[in-house]
């Protein structure tokens, strides 16, 4: 499980380079055709780039979040099985086996 979400911020990270190199292509096409000037370019790729950091980390901390909610319920349901399974073991070790003859007492 740990694992699906580690390859799912990975590819989002992977996401992000590859937006981030298209993104930088385009603003040279501009500067390349005289649209932008290139301060104008930097400029907005930095804007870009901080509010694409600023997405990914609040995708992350909600990630984050939903997996510690996931795991905590996840461990309360198991916990209870688990105490449920355990007081069942011991009531059964108490009983004597089915077709056991009782010793008789001295």
């Amino acid at each position: 499980m740990i694992e699906k979400f580690k390859k799912t911020i990975l590819a989002g990270l992977g996401a992000a380079v590859v937006t981030r190199d298209r993104v930088q292509e385009s603003l040279e096409d501009f500067v390349k055709q005289g649209k932008i000037t290139a301060a104008d370019a930097r400029a907005m790729a930095e804007k870009v780039a901080n509010e694409g950091k600023q997405e990914f980390e609040k995708a992350s901390t909600k990630v984050g979040d939903k997996v510690r909610e996931l795991l905590a319920y996840a461990d309360g349901k198991h916990l209870g099985r688990i105490g449920e399974l355990e007081a069942r073991i011991a009531a059964l070790e108490k009983k004597p086996a089915k077709g056991a003859k009782r010793r008789a007492k001295p």
